[in-house]
């Protein structure tokens, strides 16, 4: 019994939705959005994904890296391999050394890594005054997960709406403290959507953090089908244990 309340309690573990939470450290309550993903049968919209990586790409990339997300990996939001080795080529990858024993720059392959746009943290502190962080695991590190995000991105104010602020800083709801360092990112019609979806803030707020939330759990979809095979074993098993115990013990307790 022990054993099949420990399974059942695990399986269940498998299958907990990403829930809505409120800004660390804030009392302001996140934007509320209906996640495809969540619930035990929820999966990934594979066109937000796709939107979400044009996002990126175009508006995030330039500051930000995602060194745990591997080129080959883009066929899981419906990319063929030939389009994932020319998303790849697109950017330079450092590699070395070669027989001179320099280091040379050369076109992506599926098998590397996201490049981050920076040479290391420094030079990216230099111009930023802090290097901007990577986003592989953002939404896993910060409490309220790809609903923080979606919020944050939407949460910025006019800055001459605050007349307080220091230069280089901004005023953001959703962010602890509401002062931050990052400019706005995103605006209305920022990007052309290839499948002719209309680029409102919601909209690429929504699809980018879709995205950063299969980054950071490129296995939800299985973990989720795996929790739910568990809870049918166990649901059974715990039939047919029942059942014997009946079969064997019944007439001794008579």
């Amino acid at each position: 019994m022990r054993t099949f309340v420990a399974s059942a309690a695990l399986a269940a573990a498998l299958t907990l939705p990403v829930a809505p939470a409120q800004a660390a450290g804030e009392s302001v309550p996140l934007l509320s959005h209906d996640w495809s993903f969540d619930g035990i049968f929820g999966s990934y919209d594979r066109a937000s994904l796709q939107r979400g990586l044009q996002v990126f790409r175009e508006s995030c990339s330039a500051c930000h890296g995602m060194k745990y997300v591997a080129f080959r990996t883009l066929t899981d939001l419906g990319y063929t391999e030939e389009e994932v080795r020319a998303i790849a080529a697109e950017y330079f990858i450092q590699d070395g050394p070669d027989d001179t024993g320099a280091m040379f720059e050369r076109p992506g392959i599926p098998s590397d890594m996201y490049p981050n746009p920076w040479a290391n943290e420094a030079e990216a502190a230099m111009i930023h005054g802090k290097a901007p962080p990577d986003l592989s695991l953002m939404a896993k590190a910060r409490l309220g997960g790809p609903t923080y995000i979606y919020s944050l991105l939407q949460g910025y104010a006019d800055p001459s709406e605050h007349d307080d602020l220091l230069p280089g800083n901004y005023w953001n709801e959703f962010y602890p403290g509401h002062i931050i360092a990052m400019a706005q990112p995103l605006y209305p019609d920022q990007v052309v959507y290839t499948d002719g979806t209309q680029a409102t803030l919601p909209q690429m707020a929504a699809d980018v953090s879709n995205f950063l939330m299969w980054a950071a759990e490129p296995k939800l979809e299985e973990r989720k089908d795996l929790g739910i095979k568990v809870m049918l074993f166990c649901t059974v098993m715990a039939g047919v244990f029942y059942a014997m115990n009946r079969r064997i013990w019944g007439k001794v307790k008579k």
